[in-house]
């Protein structure tokens, strides 16, 4: 998944519960991937606008959720956004800046609306040659969520699940008298884990999305890779890092993608609406907002 993944556990046997759990990481990378030749997903995009591809009701499960939330237009989730990411390519080594025309086609191959689902047959159909769907922003919070169950179903009651940064625990930790896990968040201005404040937590997601982790110089200007589906290029935004914590750790995903790009304020103004899903701006110029308590800062 191109990132480093811990899963820590508190089990009589831990050893095989462990070993499953990297296997099941290992299939949903496969299927997953918008990157892999040979994954699952991939296969979807080879049959952009020749015929459907039926998948697993996994990966079934997550585009019908994908494209459902995409619906929205004012936010700035896409699971179609697929050409536009690879015009750009920020975090691989081709990373380049495209030219407007390669933008603009990008931008005509990204509409959800063109991705076609049969719930009966969990087939797949992109109806424009050169589409593609890309869930990385979307499937970490997804594994984490079903990781989470696996375990629950083990009967495993302790546990830190961390998918390169999306953080779910579960339970006490024996090691802290409050029994609260202690998750750190990286401060946007500082080298790799160094933190901007300690949250206090137990069965709960973090989720955070930042224009900091990856980038691309070209011409004296920083490119970030959290692009825009609407002018096609990164969103020019003061916010460098959003924070969701909630039960689920896929909609942390879904929620720090849909807001991310918008106004300070209106992120904070949505996310006080919503029961179980709380907020953690911090600003270009080092400012910290929240709707979380006091009482879960370390």
């Amino acid at each position: 998944m191109g990132t480093v993944i811990t899963i820590q556990i508190d089990a009589i046997e831990p050893s095989p519960i462990l070993d499953e759990v990297e296997r099941r990481l290992r299939s949903y990378e496969h299927r997953f991937s918008a990157n892999s030749a040979d994954s699952e997903l991939m296969q979807v995009t080879h049959n952009a606008g020749v015929q459907p591809f039926v998948v697993d009701p996994e990966l079934y499960r997550l585009i019908k959720i994908g494209q459902q939330a995409s619906a929205v237009r004012e936010d700035n989730l896409n699971i179609a956004i697929g050409p536009l990411v690879q015009t750009w390519r920020i975090g691989f080594n081709d990373a380049k800046v495209p030219t407007p025309a390669e933008i603009k086609t990008a931008l005509a191959l990204i509409d959800p609306a063109n991705i076609r689902l049969d719930d009966a047959a969990h087939s797949v159909y992109l109806t424009k040659p050169g589409m593609a769907i890309d869930l990385g922003a979307l499937a970490k919070g997804y594994f984490a969520d079903l990781i989470r169950d696996y375990l629950g179903a083990q009967g495993v009651k302790t546990a830190l699940i961390n998918l390169g940064g999306n953080v779910v625990v579960m339970g006490p930790n024996a090691k802290h008298a409050d029994g609260d896990w202690r998750v750190g968040l990286q401060d946007p201005v500082k080298p790799r884990g160094q933190f901007k404040l300690v949250l206090k937590l137990q069965n709960k997601s973090v989720v955070t999305s930042g224009i900091y982790e990856r980038q691309l110089t070209a011409d004296g200007h920083t490119y970030h890779h959290i692009l825009d589906t609407r002018t096609g290029y990164p969103v020019d935004t003061d916010v460098v890092s959003l924070t969701i914590v909630s039960d689920s750790s896929l909609d942390g995903e879904l929620w720090t993608t849909r807001l991310f790009g918008q106004p300070r304020n209106r992120i904070m103004a949505k996310v006080a609406t919503m029961a179980g899903i709380d907020a953690i701006v911090i600003t270009a110029d080092g400012r910290l907002v929240t709707t979380l308590p006091k009482s879960y800062f370390g």
